[in-house]
This record gives structure tokens, sequence and C-alpha cells, in this order.
């Protein structure tokens, strides 16, 4: 077959300044290029050139400002089997006008469905036009189902995961000797450190975790808490949230640390720091890839019920989940449990990591969009 990526405009492929999306499509692509001609659209960057052949996959990138109209002005020229168009549900409509013989999947990564996203009228076209629609959760896909009637045969749900070659689990020869490294890097080596990693925005919840602190050190004075991450990916700015992070942080002097952002190549190293990880989730998560992560190197997980989150990660198997989410003398009872009874949490760690290993490589995930695109080519391409 012959396809096309179109990835979300916020930011470049592959992924120099990480991303969700970015990140699983540069886990993907290696394996579908083997057999089906790539193409993938993305935004421009400084750092990389506006047209390249990578390993026998074709990169074209446009301008933020223009990308939908350049972008369709490319699939009028080349006849692409199928067109994946990564969580921007809108796009289908000038893509499909521009190449109406294309099949188009839409793979959703949040809740494009919301009637804050798209109008009724925009979701039962969007419904019409694509082949298929993909969710990164059920509770994403239930969002869409339930927001457009008839539309479960559709729908499918296509987990995320991560490169079981990137990631070596702490238990491992490997994992012990980068685990080691980052650790002494820190200055944290004979510390219990809880690891957060991710955007720092009240969605995402860290300021719970140095409001747990306190409580945590009566037990364990030798805790730390790492904090891993930027205000946007890349963007290490700081603004208001990250003051009030800082200065609830302050008291605690060093132990709390603040990374600053890590590129996506390097984030595998990070989560072998952690003697626990958590996702302290307050939004209705879409299913945060931390958890393949976090799951993949070996660290047990405090993860909140939000969203899809509950999905992957079953309490006390393999992870432990905060239902008060809101609640950091709740998250502070799960740390404690985590640190305190090292043997569960190690057989919670193990769990997850046979879990990922048997369901959720990318070589897993290619093989599941693999399915759908061939039942899109076999599909007659739908009309405008």
């Amino acid at each position: 077959m012959k396809l096309a990526f179109v990835s979300s405009e916020k930011l470049p492929s592959p992924a120099i300044r990480g991303g969700a999306i970015q990140v699983m499509i540069d886990g993907v692509v290696p394996i579908l290029s083997q057999k089906h001609s790539l193409t993938v659209y993305t935004i421009t960057d400084e750092l990389l050139p506006n047209y390249e052949v990578r390993e026998g996959v074709t990169y074209i990138r446009f301008p933020r400002e223009t990308y939908v109209r350049d972008i369709a002005a490319s699939l009028k020229q080349n006849a692409y089997d199928v067109v994946h168009i990564f969580n921007r549900p809108k796009s289908i409509f000038p893509f499909k006008e521009a190449s109406p013989s294309s099949r188009f999947v839409v793979s959703l990564h949040n809740e494009m469905f919301s009637p804050r996203k798209l109008s009724d009228d925009e979701a039962r076209r969007c419904m019409n036009y694509a082949t298929k629609i993909t969710t990164v959760s059920d509770y994403i896909r239930k969002t869409v189902t339930d927001r457009v009637a008839g539309s479960d045969d559709k729908v499918r749900t296509v987990y995320s995961g991560f490169d079981p070659s990137t990631f070596h689990p702490r238990w491992s020869d490997k994992g012990r000797e980068i685990r080691k490294a980052i650790r002494s890097r820190y200055g944290v080596r004979g510390k219990k450190v809880i690891l957060f990693i991710g955007r720092l925005s009240p969605n995402k919840g860290p300021h719970l975790l140095i409001e747990a602190l306190g409580t945590v050190l009566k037990k364990h004075p030798n805790a730390v808490l790492v904090i891993v991450g930027g205000r946007w990916y890349s963007d290490n700015a700081i603004n208001d949230y990250g003051r009030r992070l800082r200065a609830l942080a302050k008291p605690y002097g060093r132990k709390v640390i603040f990374t600053k952002f890590v590129p996506a190549n390097k984030i595998q190293d990070y989560f072998l720091m952690g003697d626990v990880f958590v996702c302290s989730s307050q939004w209705q998560e879409p299913l945060a890839r931390v958890h393949y992560e976090a799951m993949a190197a070996g660290t047990p997980i405090i993860t909140t019920n939000r969203g899809g989150n509950g999905e992957v990660i079953k309490h006390k198997e393999n992870g432990y989940i905060v239902r008060d989410y809101q609640s950091s003398a709740s998250f502070a009872r799960a740390i404690d449990y985590m640190l305190t009874y090292r043997k569960e949490a190690r057989r919670m760690a193990l769990n997850g990591r046979r879990k990922v290993d048997s369901a959720f490589t990318y070589s897993h995930v290619a093989d599941r969009l693999e399915k759908v695109y061939l039942e899109a080519f076999h599909s007659s391409p739908t009309p405008l």
C-alpha cells in the first residue's frame, strides 16, 4: 500500500521536541515502512529539512501557518491508498476533497469528538468520510460512539506502546548500569526516588506530589521527589504554575529536583531513576503513554483512575490506582505503600513489564494499525 501519515501541527516528526503522537509515529514507521510505501507529513522545524528521505520513509514538512492547505495540495498530486490523519478530525474535510479516491483513517488521541471541538454536523460528516477511526483507549472510543449513533463498527481502539530495544528494565544488567549513572548525575544514589514525568500543568497534578512530600518524609526521610518535564514539551519557560510549583518546593530544598524538559530519545533513562513513578493526572487522561514507558522500565507505578489510565493499570496487579485523585493525602498513602512494601511493588513492576512485552510493543501497535489500513484499503472509498 501507499500510505500517508499526517501528524498533528503542534510538534515536528521525528519527535525531536517530544509529543506522544510524534513518539508513536516514530515507533511504528520503521516497521510499517518495511512492507509499505510511507510518507509522513509534518510541520517545519529549524533543525529539520523541509523534505527528506530517511531509511526509505519520505518526510514532507510544511509551515504551521499553511499546514492543512499545503497538505491538501500535496494530496491532490499524490494518489495515496490510505491517509492516516492523527488527532485532527476536521482536516478530513479538505483532505477528502483533495483526494476523494483515498481511504481515510482518523486516529484520536484526545476527546476530539467533544462538542467543544466538533459540531454535530461535523461529527457526522467526519464519521461518513472516514473509512476507519482509531482511538488510543476505550475511554476515547466511548466519547465517539456515544456522540455519533451507529458508529460502533467503524471505531476501534488501538493502544500505543514502546520500543523494547531502548527500554531496559531496572533488573537487567543494562538497566542497573543506566539507573546507577543517572541517579549519580542527580545526586540521588541511596535515596528513595519518587518520580514524576510529564508536562508541568495543573491537569497533570505535580503540585499534589509536592504537597504530599511532607507526609511521606515522616516515614521515609531519605525520599526525594524528581520532577521531569517542562511547561510544554521542549519549552522550559516558567509560567505562573511553574512558579507555584517552585514556591511549594522551596521549603524542601534538594528534596525536590526539577530536571526541565528531557528529549524523547533520552526519557527511557529517567524512568530508571525512580523507585516509584507517579502519574498524578487530574483531567480525564486519554491514556498517558508514560504508563507504557514506566512498565517497560520496570518502575512501580501509581496512577489515577482518570480517563483511560485504568485500562492498562490494574490496582495492586501491575500498579496502584489512586481514586481520590484530588487529595495529596491519598498520594502520600499510595507512595508510602509502594516505598514500604518493596516486594509488592517489585511484583507489580514485574507484572507490568510482562504486560507491555506481551501486548504493547511497537510491533504490536504496527500490526494493529496495518489490519486497520488493510480493511480500509479493501473497502470502497467513501463518497463526498
